[in-house]
C-alpha cells in the first residue's frame, strides 16, 4: 500500500516500522512546518531535511519515501520570495515527485498570489500539485482553490487533499483526483466507505496525513480492513491503497 500524504519529520522511526509491518511499503512525505515562519532558511532547511534525512530514516525501516516541496499557506515568510526562486532547484532531486503540499488556509490575498505561483510554476514544469484544504470555512475556501485551479494548471496534474462529505460534490465530476484523509477530526474508515459506494473509487487515493497533529499512521491498513469488512470488491479496495496514487504520481 502508499500512503499518499505523510509529514514524516514529526513521526519517529518507530512508526515507520509499524507501516511496513502492516503493509504500507510506501509513502509520500509533503512540506509543511508546523511553527510560524520567520525566515526563508527555516522552510529551506526543511526542505533539504525531507529531501535527505528524512529518505534516510524512512529507507533504514523499510519505508520507500517520496517528497513534495512547496509553501504550505501557513508557512508562508516574510522573504519568501527567496523560497520561490528556489524550488525549481529542490524539484530536480530524483525523489522529490511534486509540489505540495499548497494551497489556501483563510484565502488572503497574499495566500492566492503564492498559490498561483506555485500552480504556474508546475504547469511550467510539468510537476503534479498536492492541493491543501483547510478545516474552517472549507466549503468556501476551497471553491476560490477551484476556481483558481480551472484557470491555471492541467487538472490532471492536480489532487485535492482532505476532501470530505461537505466538499466532495464540488470535485466529484472534475478531472481532479481526490485525497481522502483518514485521521481524528477528518474522515473515519467507515467514511471511506460511505464514500466510495456512492462516488466509486476511479478518483480516489487514500492518505493518513501522518503529521504533529492527532494522527495515525495505520489509518490506510485499518481503512483496507474496513473496506473488506464492507464487501467492497478488492480491485476497488487496490486501486485507493496504491494503484490511483501509483499512477498519478509516477512511482
Amino acid at each position: 500500500m502508499i500512503d499518499s500524504h505523510i509529514h514524516s519529520d514529526a513521526r519517529p522511526d518507530e512508526d515507520f516500522k509499524k507501516m511496513v509491518n502492516c503493509g504500507i511499503n510506501t509513502a509520500i512525505t509533503c512540506a509543511y512546518y508546523p511553527t510560524k515562519i520567520s525566515t526563508s532558511n527555516v522552510l529551506l532547511h526543511h526542505f533539504h531535511k525531507l529531501q535527505t534525512t528524512e529518505i534516510e530514516r524512512c529507507e533504514k525501516n523499510g519505508l520507500k519515501l517520496y517528497v513534495a516541496i512547496g509553501i504550505h499557506p501557513r508557512n508562508i515568510a516574510p522573504n519568501h520570495k527567496q523560497v520561490l526562486e528556489q524550488i525549481p532547484q529542490f524539484l530536480e532531486n530524483k525523489n522529490t515527485i511534486a509540489i505540495g503540499e499548497i494551497g489556501l488556509e483563510i484565502a488572503s490575498q497574499e495566500e492566492q498570489e503564492i498559490f498561483k505561483k506555485q500552480i504556474t510554476m508546475a504547469d511550467e514544469l510539468g510537476k503534479n500539485i498536492i492541493v491543501h484544504t483547510p478545516r474552517k470555512n472549507k466549503k468556501n475556501i476551497s471553491k476560490i482553490t477551484k476556481e483558481i485551479l480551472d484557470e491555471n494548471i492541467n487538472p490532471k496534474q492536480v489532487i485535492i487533499e482532505h476532501i470530505n462529505q461537505d466538499i466532495i460534490t464540488d470535485f466529484i465530476d472534475t478531472p481532479y483526483k481526490l485525497g481522502l484523509t483518514v485521521q481524528p477530526e477528518k474522515l473515519r474508515p467507515i467514511d471511506v466507505v460511505q464514500i466510495i459506494k456512492e462516488y466509486g473509487t476511479d478518483k480516489m487515493i487514500l492518505n493518513s496525513d501522518s503529521s504533529s497533529s492527532p494522527s495515525d499512521v495505520l489509518s490506510i491498513a485499518k481503512t483496507k480492513h474496513q473496506l473488506e469488512l464492507s464487501n467492497i470488491k478488492q480491485k476497488d479496495i487496490f486501486k485507493i491503497t496504491t494503484e490511483n496514487a501509483k499512477k498519478f504520481y509516477k512511482i
